[in-house]
């Protein structure tokens, strides 16, 4: 097996094949074997799983990928990339290639075509461009057990970070909505080439089987959510009047009153069940009322 993190043999594929980093595509290619490896290990692939990787570079976490599991799907945009991991993983019977962009794939399509009968898990190392949209997809796919990546350490901070922190956030609601996230273990900058200039982060989000509280209408929950972020100076009343539209203040301050919320409190403030209690409330207004939510 080709040692890919081998800055040597790094170099070798890079003037073979012609392969040039594409900043476009946030390319930050391992040079450290214990990254890929503990990543592997920590996010607790064998075989009986499934595991779709999404772009695996110059392949050294499908390397360790497909040692463990049973079947590996990497998802590749750079078509460019077809010739080096031919070499780097074309070894591996229980590994599949899709030169396409991930964003763009049926996800639930793609697991029971290609990984029926194992326990479908998602494992990347993200270009920090597309962090949240690709974490966004991978999540409401409710396709996967568990999504191990690698982000900019600043991005998994905060998708970790509890109510009332500086860092908690409205993507923080949205990913602790699906799954149970964890910290694994920092990346320095060092074991990448080229190096990017901030330090990077395994985490592991455990998606949830069941829900974290009950909610009435899941798109309007995020609207609170979205709403209550938006300003974060501003009160959740203020916020909600302005983001949400269609109720009045002191409509807002007898709802909240309801949730046992003073009209002063900021959404940051507020854990998931509080934000649920707070979207149940409008919701049944709403109907109440006639209105659409």
């Amino acid at each position: 097996m080709i040692n890919v993190t081998n800055p040597t043999v790094m170099k070798e594929l890079l003037a073979r094949y012609g392969f040039h980093f594409s900043k476009s595509k946030g390319q930050n290619f391992l040079t450290q074997r214990w990254v890929p490896q503990r990543i592997a290990e920590e996010s607790g692939v064998d075989e009986s799983c499934g595991v779709v990787e999404i772009g695996p570079g110059f392949g050294p976490l499908t390397q360790e990928l497909c040692l463990r599991a049973g079947k590996v799907i990497a998802l590749e945009v750079d078509t460019s990339l077809k010739p080096v991991l031919a070499e780097t993983v074309g070894e591996f019977d229980n590994l599949e290639i899709l030169f396409t962009d991930a964003m763009k794939a049926d996800l639930p399509l793609l697991i029971r075509e290609k990984l029926p009968g194992l326990k479908p898990m998602a494992c990347a190392n993200l270009p920090y461009y597309i962090t949240s949209p690709v974490l966004t997809k991978l999540l409401e796919s409710r396709c996967f057990s568990s999504v191990t990546v690698m982000v900019q350490k600043e991005v998994a901070q905060r998708i970790c970070s509890k109510a009332g922190s500086s860092d908690y956030s409205a993507f923080t609601v949205f990913c602790n909505y699906y799954a149970q996230p964890t910290m694994l273990f920092d990346v320095p900058p060092g074991c990448f080439m080229p190096q990017p200039k901030v330090t990077s982060a395994v985490l592991t989000l455990k998606m949830r089987s069941e829900p974290v509280a009950e909610i009435l209408d899941e798109g309007l929950f995020f609207r609170v959510v979205r709403a209550a972020f938006a300003q974060r100076r501003k009160t959740l009343l203020n916020a909600l009047a302005s983001g949400l539209g269609g109720m009045s203040k002191e409509e807002l301050t007898g709802l909240l009153a309801k949730c046992g919320l003073s009209p002063t409190v900021r959404g940051e403030t507020l854990d998931i069940s509080t934000f649920a209690a707070v979207s149940n409330a409008i919701f049944k207004r709403n109907k109440e009322s006639g209105r659409k939510p």
